[in-house]
């Protein structure tokens, strides 16, 4: 850990895509395609001289991302390479790490893969004492509490806490389903709270479930018509801290279907601490379908009225 940091210095990395990703064929899904940005992001503060573990170690900071907004515009495939260059973003202020981040991927020529934009927040962790005052390279950087606004409209939902089955609840009059999930350590990370890699493992849940729970689960649709699911768009903010073996409730609301062709769908996440609910992550996910055409090649298909008539959470 340097005095000085760099973080306004563009950074690049060459980086495969995790084996673990490659689900349906060889291609990677969008949760994978946000653990190579996150690990870009790594890689460029480490660069800069903000080392993630000499940091918590010796300052009791933890590095976190609490907003994560992606944009998929080619899919990778497992062989291939991701060359990813971060920079500062240019809405980036004093005092917050704000970072812009692009994959490239080779084809006939070097393509723009992906694009996202991430927060970073130093948050202290008063749990293992003894450490150094944060340098003044860092303190601007620091919080008591991860926070990022979001950026749409959220209300938490008036809810009777008592009530035997709190995702009824949080469902009611909603195109929308919900489940309880307890949070467990491999989620978490500085010993205390979920980390981004978890509520991104959480929007993947979240759309299986939504689609089995009306009859057109993945297998199904992989069995009898070939299609696979397909992420154009993810994003993710951290309102709030959600904390190891918690009861996480998990929301997924379908919210608009464009042109028969995608479907847009927020993710929100609440937990109950000190009698009342507290929101802890917001999220938007935007997904198509596609049609198998080969190992190697997909197309995208339009909704047909079966599925038309799962998002709106009726029958065919």
């Amino acid at each position: 850990m340097t005095e000085t940091l760099t973080l306004s210095t563009p950074s690049t990395l060459e980086i495969r895509p995790r084996y673990e990703g490659s689900n349906i064929c060889t291609w990677i899904g969008f949760k994978h395609v946000n653990y190579l940005v996150e690990e870009a992001v790594l890689n460029h503060l480490r660069q800069s001289g903000l080392l993630p573990g000499t940091v918590y170690e010796t300052y009791g900071l933890c590095t976190d991302i609490v907003d994560i907004d992606t944009r998929i515009l080619h899919a990778f495939h497992i062989d291939d390479v991701a060359v990813a260059e971060v920079k500062p973003h240019r809405k980036a202020k004093d005092g917050e790490i704000l970072l812009a981040v692009t994959l490239h991927v080779q084809r006939e020529t070097l393509l723009k893969a992906v694009t996202s934009t991430v927060r970073v927040q130093l948050r202290f962790d008063p749990r293992g004492g003894g450490e150094q005052p944060a340098t003044a390279a860092l303190a601007p950087y620091a919080v008591d509490k991860l926070h990022a606004a979001p950026a749409w409209k959220t209300e938490v939902p008036e809810v009777n806490l008592d009530a035997d089955d709190l995702t009824k609840e949080l469902t009611a009059g909603r195109n929308a389903f919900a489940w309880k999930f307890r949070i467990p350590y491999w989620y978490c990370h500085f010993t205390e709270r979920i980390q981004m890699s978890g509520y991104l493992r959480l929007m993947e849940e979240a759309k299986d479930q939504l689609v089995a729970s009306r009859g057109v689960s993945i297998k199904t649709l992989l069995d009898e018509q070939n299609w696979i699911p397909v992420v154009p768009h993810s994003r993710i903010t951290v309102l709030d801290e959600a904390r190891m073996e918690e009861d996480l409730y998990v929301v997924i609301t379908v919210e608009n279907v464009f042109k028969g062709f995608t479907y847009d769908s927020r993710m929100d996440t609440y937990v109950v601490r000190d009698g009342e609910l507290l929101h802890t992550a917001t999220g938007q996910i935007t997904h198509g379908y596609a049609v198998i055409e080969n190992r190697a090649d997909w197309s995208l298909v339009p909704f047909d009225d079966r599925m038309n008539a799962a998002l709106e959470g009726k029958q065919a």
